[in-house]
């Protein structure tokens, strides 16, 4: 991150500042380097990811001291602030959507303990089906969690209120985690003109010292606590009754801070933005960067000589519920624009607040309209504010609400463009070769597999379809069709979030010709192994005779881009329960769908988007984890590790999952792909890299087989084993591991790489290994 381009020195306020033209995600990022937080655990999630990137890239430049820790997911970022919150130190984190709900559970228990910190939430649509764009659905999750949230219309707003939350959450009127809003890729990567303090020296003063005093945190030797006791009543009751009570208190000391920030910088964050309200007859009701738009359409309303005025809160917790029954008062007719559902409830979240505020303060003569628009990322133009109006015109027209709750910008269903099956779905018989061949070995326990030459299984039909959206060079769609020639007949296929499945899944179009299921990037395994008992169940039922089953289906879930981190719970969890299916995870070495941020399975040194590599830090700085292994130790009866670049064995292996897979239990399988894009490589070079990462022996081919392990290919046998150094210097990404300055680094992983080597040829050779 380069915040220092394009600057100018301005004087606003009483403080000096500058301007730089950054996004609202950017912008995050700045003022917690400014404040210099001690720690930010997070996980990435589009669109919010940005926030640690840049934070991590300026941390490889040492601008700033903040410990980043990157965690298995959203559940357990949550827990890394929290806990170190709990120790005393300034946290921050950054997330949206379904992320957002992972965490979920975390975010009562922090605000119930009482302890500060500060959450970005970069709103966007809450799942499913899955979309990435930005609405409020996970920030109307967030009412009820006992956090204040204030929000940011424009990416100056998303830098003023990091700045300003966290003198909120600290205040001891309030002590209380935070909320800063802001609307996702409206706001968190539009480019704006930002003022900010041009000298960290001034914000940390603003902030004040930390740790505040009267602050009890679980590192004071001289004064052991409990933290997070179990609570009977009254107790409970009572502690709820006094975090409230903070909460309401939080209203008045927003009000105090923002006037004090206003006094330093020029810029004002009333509780209530209100625009050409005092006179206003119908407004409309926004929040974040709708309201900056629908400003316009007040200005061509007034200059037709109607009474407009539009009302926008830069906090929604506490509810300023008074000071917005006081700004209606005289207002005809209020549209209440909310940009999600509460499905069942009649409107959205801030209209039912904002009536319940009008009744409560005895305005009974304000009508209001409730539209939810803008789901799902959907643009919100002037002439969807001017519609807006439309309603609440009509209604002050003809002295009633007509339609009180609809859905503004739903576009009407057309039958005759009903999506219809293009391919026709593959026959049985092409997908049962009767070329493979499985027999198990009544003596060893294992089982042999006999495949023919390759070239004669060209003729299975693949399970994905040209025309999918991956990257050119992408390794996913090679190596998994490398895989399912060795299955065969049906097949069932669950693909967590990741490349794989955003690349063959955008509605209407689906590339996959199998039966196909997504569902979360953490819970695929366990829902995959309801598919199976069901599948089991309904089949000795006697319910699935009639669908002309000849064999079983193989139940197969795809997970890659980190998946084994964030789903390795549910994971390991089915592989206890040993259902009969198979995980096969494809390994990028990074969140490739989400930008390439590193993952577990990143090795050390290698450049990522949160590992990044400058004066101060080189690559990742902790060693990849090792999946295969991990679920080996379940004592599943297969795991398996393959490569493209070694397709026998792979499609061989593939073959022996299946009949683990359809008679014995769980299988899970990893096989090693490329990603030119964010290797930094050529496309044409990817097998090649693969290759070089199988010689090296820091990707082995091998196999546990009922606990015993095999090595399938070993390089030094072959003669073919290289350097480490030999296959780092062909990806961009690692380039740098040769250079002298890193050299310490890339001993350390050719050290680990050689001691995983000698493990592994050590359970070769003792089967009790």
């Amino acid at each position: 991150m380069s915040i220092d381009i394009r600057k100018e020195t301005v004087k606003q306020g009483t403080v000096e500042q500058r301007i730089v033209y950054e996004s609202g995600n950017e912008m995050a990022a700045y003022a917690a380097h400014q404040i210099n937080y001690h720690i930010m655990g997070y996980f990435p999630i589009s669109p919010s990811t940005e926030v640690a990137q840049f934070l991590d890239l300026m941390k490889a430049n040492g601008q700033h001291d903040i410990v980043l820790i990157p965690a298995d997911g959203e559940h357990g970022s949550a827990g890394v602030c929290y806990g170190a919150s709990a120790a005393g130190g300034r946290v921050f984190n950054a997330t949206s959507a379904n992320g957002y709900l992972y965490m979920l559970e975390q975010m009562p228990v922090q605000s119930g303990t009482r302890f500060p910190m500060v959450l970005n939430l970069v709103c966007r649509s809450v799942s499913g089906p899955l979309d990435i764009h930005g609405d409020h659905s996970d920030l109307y999750f967030a009412l009820n969690t006992g956090w204040p949230i204030v929000l940011c219309r424009d990416p100056q707003a998303v830098y003023d209120m990091n700045i300003i939350a966290l003198k909120l959450a600290e205040d001891p009127e309030v002590r209380l985690p935070v909320i800063v809003a802001s609307d996702g890729y409206f706001t968190s990567h539009q480019k704006r003109r930002v003022m900010t303090f041009t000298h960290r020296e001034d914000v940390q003063k603003f902030v004040g010292e930390h740790p505040p005093e009267g602050f009890q945190h679980v590192l004071d030797r001289e004064n052991p606590i409990t933290v997070g006791p179990y609570m009977n009543e009254p107790d409970y009751i009572n502690n709820c009754y006094q975090q409230s009570m903070a909460m309401y208190r939080a209203e008045d000391v927003f009000d105090r801070i923002q006037q004090e920030y206003a006094e330093l910088t020029g810029r004002e964050y009333p509780i209530l933005e209100l625009y050409r309200m005092d006179d206003a007859e119908v407004a409309v009701f926004l929040l974040n960067s709708s309201a900056e738009i629908i400003k316009d359409v007040v200005d061509q309303l007034r200059a037709q000589g109607i009474k407009a005025g539009a009302i926008s809160p830069n906090i929604i917790r506490p509810f300023p519920a008074k000071r917005i029954a006081d700004a209606l008062k005289n207002v005809k007719a209020l549209t209440v624009g909310d940009r999600a559902d509460s499905y069942g409830g009649h409107g959205g979240n801030m209209v039912m607040e904002v009536r319940a505020a009008l009744q409560q303060y005895g305005n009974s003569t304000t009508m209001v309209i409730s539209r939810i628009y803008g789901l799902g990322g959907k643009d919100f133009y002037a002439e969807d504010g001017l519609k807006m109006f439309e309603f609440a015109i009509d209604a002050m027209n003809k002295g009633i609400v007509e339609k009180p709750f609809d859905y503004h910008g739903v576009t009407a269903g057309d039958p005759s463009k009903a999506p219809k099956r293009v391919l026709e779905p593959m026959k049985y018989e092409d997908l049962k070769t009767g070329l493979i061949t499985v027999t198990p070995d009544e003596v060893t326990g294992k089982v042999n597999v006999r495949i023919p030459p390759l070239r004669s299984l060209t003729k299975k039909p693949k399970r994905i379809a040209p025309g999918h959206g991956a990257c050119p060079g992408c390794g996913i769609f090679s190596g998994l069709e490398l895989f399912f020639k060795g299955i065969e007949g049906d097949i069932v296929a669950l693909f967590h979030t990741g490349c794989a499945m955003v690349v063959t899944t955008g509605y209407p179009y689906s590339a996959h010709k199998a039966t196909y299921i997504h569902n979360l990037f953490q819970n695929g395994a366990a829902t995959l192994s309801g598919v199976v008992e069901m599948f089991h169940e309904r089949k000795r039922r006697g319910e699935l005779d009639q669908y002309g089953l000849k064999d079983d289906f193989t139940f197969v879930m795809i997970t890659g881009d980190g998946g084994m981190d964030i789903g390795m719970g549910p994971a390991i969890g089915a592989a206890l329960r040993n259902h009969k299916m198979i995980i096969l995870e494809y390994d990028n070495e990074g969140y490739m769908n989400t930008g390439a941020q590193l993952s577990y399975s990143t090795p050390m040194g290698h450049r990522t988007s949160t590992s990044n590599v400058g004066k101060f830090q080189g690559g990742k700085v902790f060693h990849h984890k090792d999946t295969a292994q991990i679920m080996a130790a379940t004592n599943i009866p297969y795991v398996f590790t393959g490569s493209e670049a070694n397709p026998q064995d792979l499609v061989r292996k593939g073959a022996k999952a299946q009949w683990y897979a359809q008679n014995v239990g769980m299988v899970y399988g990893k096989i090693l792909i490329t990603c030119p894009l964010n290797w930094l490589s050529e496309d044409k070079d990817g097998s090649d890299i693969i290759d070089q990462a199988v010689n090296s022996c820091f990707f082995p081919l091998y196999e546990v087989e009922r606990g015993v392990t095999t090595i399938t290919y070993n390089p030094e046998e072959k003669g073919k084993r290289v350097p480490v150094g030999d296959w780092l210097k062909m990806m961009g990404k690692t380039k740098h591991l040769n250079k002298p300055e890193y050299a310490e680094t890339l001993r350390e992983f050719e050290g680990e790489i050689e001691r995983r080597w000698n493990m592994l040829k050590a359970k070769h050779e003792n089967p009790y290994l």
